[in-house]
């Protein structure tokens, strides 16, 4: 049976800003917007040129829209950061397929009426829904709330955009869940995801050459993010098309996938395994372009943008 979260809930308003970034989002954004309806004092959205119905939703929510074209995930947060006029102290970062549970709501409501001093983030719980079932082994935390003058944007994650968070950290009870009804298209998936192989291949050569770095130090003892880090690295030092075999048989085996039935096949077989192989693809086209001299390093920070080359 699919499972679609559908908010339920009944909690106190916050002076928290919750910001929304969308582009053609009819399908998830009502949910998304439900869920925090009532616990945040604000709601900003940044759109990157929809052309279907999501700010005809959006308005039925909040009259704070912000239209501003997009090229990354990292450089339109960055953008949000510095132009928009965020009113609270803590901000509640979201995509338009989230949605906030009601134990997450309560335990906001928890903290954040009288939040510790010493705290600068809160972590909490993750769940990835594909085609409507959850999905075992795959980001069990995300950073969920900060205070924005603790926050900064890494700028050297294009794909999956990451907050750095200076000082301490803490956990929520809750979850969010992420559902994105327009992966129900195979080729929507798909297309998508062949875009950001060729962003992740071209991040992770520059990360080879020293030319990109990332801004949240690799401890595997660390916060969430910090675990990431020191694992993506481990990764980047794997033998190509190897490491994608390895990773599959870590999702699926080791980590329960296969108890997911058909629907979890399907998805990391994808994801972990035809996905991964893409960008081990593009990474060994890079590498052979480079060798041969018909890309140079410059050619590549120039196809990645702005973001590229940055250093901690």
């Amino acid at each position: 049976m699919k499972r679609d979260p559908a908010p339920d809930h009944q909690a106190e308003e916050l002076p928290l800003s919750a910001i929304l970034l969308v582009r053609d989002e009819e399908d998830n954004v009502k949910s998304c917007l439900d869920s925090v309806k009532g616990l945040c004092a604000e709601i900003l959205i940044v759109d990157s040129g929809s052309t279907d119905r999501t700010i005809e939703i959006c308005r039925q929510y909040t009259g704070k829209i912000f239209i501003h074209p997009f090229v990354d995930s990292a450089a339109q947060w960055a953008w949000a950061f510095a132009n928009l006029p965020i009113a609270y102290e803590w901000v509640l970062p979201l995509d338009a397929d989230h949605v906030v549970s009601p134990e997450l709501r309560d335990d906001l409501v928890r903290t954040l009426r009288m939040p510790a001093d010493e705290i600068n983030g809160y972590y909490s719980r993750h769940q990835y829904l594909f085609w409507g079932e959850p999905i075992r082994g795959f980001k069990q935390y995300g950073l969920r709330v900060f205070r924005k003058a603790a926050a900064s944007i890494d700028p050297s994650e294009r794909t999956d955009f990451k907050i750095c968070v200076r000082g301490r950290t803490g956990t929520l009870r809750g979850t969010v869940y992420e559902y994105n009804r327009k992966e129900l298209s195979m080729d929507s998936w798909i297309a998508k995801h062949q875009q950001f192989a060729s962003r992740v291949a071209t991040d992770e050569v520059l990360r080879r050459a020293g030319l990109l770095r990332w801004h949240v130090p690799a401890r595997l003892f660390g916060s969430p993010d910090e675990r990431i880090v020191w694992m993506k690295n481990l990764w980047c030092r794997m033998p190509l098309f190897v490491r994608p075999l390895l990773y599959f048989s870590y999702r699926y085996f080791l980590r329960g996938g296969f108890l997911d039935g058909r629907i979890g096949f399907i998805y990391h077989f994808m994801q972990a395994l035809w996905y991964r192989m893409l960008i081990d693809i593009k990474v060994a086209g890079i590498r052979r372009d480079l060798a041969s001299g018909a890309l140079s390093t410059d050619d590549l920070r120039k196809s990645a943008g702005a973001n590229a080359g940055t250093e901690a």
